[in-house]
């Protein structure tokens, strides 16, 4: 019953990182490299554990989310500044989001000029009219939608023994689009956005100290199926894209190339686990930006606070999701510049959050009992600089993550 009354934070942040622009990088690694870049997915899910369990803790500890600490910590003008980069970025991968919502449901014949309006009406209408535990049921929901990927993956019939060794045998192929692929791997799986939410929404769920030791299961769950998942979305397109030599750039391409490969079955469960991705997504992006600007400017944010006593932050909820909402259906408007520019703000701001994430897990005076240990402390340094060689390897290539 414990852990029943906690569990919610890990396993949303977590699976929220499978959304459209993750499974798309993860079909185009099984596609173009079969099995080999697996392990990529298996050490970027390690990360997300650790990290995604040190920003629970924290905001558990705290009671604040992580821009409201860099707020108090650092002052306003670095605050500010973290804030300001991570609502872009969330802004632009919102887009993505309702992108990935437009592409999943066109797969079925629906037109985006339908599709994007009514889910971003429906999930705008679920945070605004709903309290906490039922917007966390009805997203939890949505989040079993990824089943249809395992399902795909079996579907697939992949070669299980070279999935398993290029699972735990690193390989890398001296490319640039490997390196490329092998840092988008990385930085998709562990998304700036998803340790803002994380945190956040642990503090709304208003956990203790004593919860978080089923928490960590929790967290543990969440990266896992979030490793597993993409484990499957790589096995299919590894299995059959991959062996026939077929080319795609999206997810929603690798659903339309299955049919043919997989039968319609499996681009039928491909298309269903887009969509839900892309739901579940477009649902928590706006909900971390909302957390954020509130913990930025001291007002209430809290999903069981309500309009009147929250304007700013089911405002900013609105504000985002419509915002991102009429950019998808600009005609004649290319969505790519603005999602390479959120793939670089991404980047760009993961690496300084998990340096300033690590400097207060550290910090005494703000996690008392609960810092970084010792013992711990050069894994954590271990992860930031395996982010920091990927952010440096996509500095000198200079080409866009896809």
């Amino acid at each position: 019953m414990a852990l029943a009354a906690v569990i919610g934070p890990g396993l949303l942040a977590g699976l929220s990182d499978d959304d459209p622009a993750g499974i798309t990088t993860y079909s185009v690694v099984g596609t173009d490299y079969g099995y080999r870049l697996s392990w990529v997915l298996l050490l970027a899910t390690f990360v997300l554990i650790l990290f995604h369990s040190l920003a629970v803790r924290m905001g558990v500890v705290t009671g604040q989310g992580v821009i409201g600490l860099v707020r108090d910590r650092h002052g306003p003008r670095v605050g500010a500044l973290t804030l300001l980069v991570l609502v872009v970025a969330n802004l632009g991968t919102t887009c993505a989001e309702l992108a990935g919502v437009a592409a999943g449901f066109e797969l079925f014949g629906v037109d985006r000029r339908v599709s994007v309006p009514l889910a971003a009406v429906a999930v705008s209408l679920l945070v605004l009219r709903g309290a906490f535990h039922r917007v966390e049921h009805v997203l939890m929901g949505l989040a079993a939608a990824f089943v249809c990927y395992i399902v795909a993956g079996l579907e697939a019939g992949p070669d299980w023994g070279l999935a398993a060794h290029g699972l735990v045998t690193p390989s890398m192929p001296m490319t640039q689009h490997a390196a490329v692929l092998v840092s988008a791997t990385v930085g998709t799986t562990l998304a700036p956005w998803g340790l803002s939410f994380i945190q956040s929404y642990a503090v709304d769920k208003r956990l203790t100290p004593a919860d978080l030791r089923y928490e960590r299961i929790d967290v543990v769950l969440g990266s896992v199926l979030t490793g597993v998942i993409g484990l499957f979305v790589i096995v299919t397109c590894a299995a059959t894209l991959h062996v026939r030599g077929t080319s795609i750039e999206s997810a929603a391409d690798a659903a339309s190339a299955l049919e043919p490969l997989a039968g319609g079955q499996a681009r039928l469960l491909f298309a269903v686990g887009l969509v839900g991705a892309a739901v579940l997504a477009a649902a928590i992006l706006p909900l971390s930006t909302a957390y954020s600007v509130c913990e930025f400017t001291g007002h209430e944010g809290a999903l069981d606070d309500g309009m009147r006593r929250a304007p700013v932050f089911y405002g900013t909820y609105l504000v985002v999701m419509g915002l991102a909402a009429g950019l998808v259906l600009l005609p004649g408007v290319s969505l790519i510049p603005v999602l390479v520019l959120t793939q670089v703000l991404n980047v760009v701001l993961l690496l300084p959050l998990m340096i300033i994430m690590c400097g207060l897990g550290r910090d005494p005076d703000v996690m008392a009992e609960h810092v970084i240990t010792a013992s711990w402390w050069p894994v954590h340094v271990a992860a930031i600089l395996l982010v920091a060689l990927c952010v440096g390897a996509l500095g000198l290539l200079s080409v866009p993550v896809p």
